[in-house]
């Protein structure tokens, strides 16, 4: 009964261990399979990289950054770089492979090996020009997003506040019905600033669109009132405490802008600031109006009176004229003319026009 009982517990143990080494034995067999597909992977991932970096170098060549010769010289020199790659990794995977062989899989984890080299998500292309100098571009195959190495066209949130008043024909400034420092505008707008030639930027077009609010203020006791399809100014018969007209207008401005400009390059990244720096720029703009009203605060009887009257007091549709600016950095002074008359059919002309501060925000 004892020998029975021996024998069967060897039994239950070489079945444990013939299990426990098939196990092993399907678990090496699994990495050894595993570092043979990661050799055919590693080819088609170098092979990817490098057309990758061949069409880096020709949009350099169409832009004109870089010569023929250059050119070639980068393709060449990537092309090699590329060969040797799949060379010393296929080199290190086969040398995983008789590591396993050698000690029948009892290698410490090998699975990471797919970490080697190019990533199947980022590659990283550092290229060389002909002197010497490093262009490095980044590449996410995954997001299909390039970094940009030059960029030409900034944006910035525009805000202009200041005077506001109007040219009339036949008279001075000075003897503007309108009050100077009472006649305001607002400026709030968006725009795009792009520069013109590859190799400077010293000059570019500055362009977008802005909302204009024109106001103006009659001196003394006055108020616009429309007769017979004409805007006049006349006496209120209450005292006022406030008269305003203010226009609204949507315009799209578009300056020549020039000034000089400070470059930022690096291997990733060639950027023209203007932080600091002084500019102009000497434009035009067209729009429309958009709307008109007129605000009045008055007391009638001990009681006190606001009226907030929007009509089209014969304004002009089509808004367009000239304008300039000239500062340091974000900070600029800010002159604006209506060429269109304020008024439609006005016996006299009434042309806008406005001085202030605009800053590019």
């Amino acid at each position: 009964m004892r020998i029975i009982t021996i024998y069967l517990v060897v039994l239950i143990v070489s079945f444990a261990v013939q299990n426990v080494s098939a196990q092993e034995n399907q678990d090496y067999q699994q990495k050894v399979e595993q570092l043979k597909k990661q050799k055919e992977r590693i080819s088609e991932q170098e092979k990817e990289a490098l057309k990758i970096e061949v069409e880096e170098i020709n949009k350099q060549f169409e832009k004109n950054e870089i010569s023929y010769e250059e050119a070639k010289v980068l393709k060449e020199s990537t092309a090699k770089k590329r060969a040797l790659n799949i060379e010393n990794r296929i080199a290190i995977v086969e040398n995983e492979i008789l590591l396993l062989e050698r000690n029948n899989g009892e290698v410490m984890n090998v699975e990471a090996m797919d970490s080697i080299g190019v990533s199947s998500l980022e590659i990283n292309i550092d290229l060389k020009r002909a002197d010497g100098s490093s262009m490095l571009w980044e590449k996410r195959r995954r997001l299909k997003k390039e970094l940009k190495y030059d960029r030409r066209t900034y944006s910035d949130f525009v805000m202009a506040i200041g005077l506001n008043n109007a040219i009339i024909d036949g008279q001075s400034i000075n003897d503007s019905p309108y009050k100077i420092g009472g006649s305001r505008f607002f400026e709030l707008g968006w725009s795009w600033r792009t520069r013109i030639f590859t190799n400077t930027n010293f000059a570019r077009l500055n362009y977008g669109f802005s909302f204009q609010f024109n106001g103006l203020k009659p001196k003394g006791n006055q108020y616009f009132l429309v007769e017979n399809g004409q805007v006049e100014l006349q006496d209120f018969e209450y005292d006022l405490k406030k008269s305003k007209l203010r226009m609204d207008n949507l315009v799209f401005p578009v300056h020549l802008e020039f000034g000089p400009s400070k470059l930022h390059k690096t291997e990733k990244t060639m950027r023209y600031s203007l932080t600091n720096q002084f500019r102009f720029g000497l434009g035009a703009y067209g729009g429309f109006n958009i709307g008109t009203r007129q605000k009045l605060k008055y007391n009638r009887n001990g009681e006190k009176v606001e009226d907030k009257l929007k009509r089209g007091y014969n304004t002009n549709d089509l808004v367009y004229g000239l304008s300039a600016y000239v500062g340091f950095d974000g900070v600029l002074l800010y002159a604006k003319y209506d060429l269109n008359p304020i008024f439609k059919d006005a016996p006299i002309e009434q042309n806008n026009i406005s001085l202030g501060l605009r800053f590019d925000l």
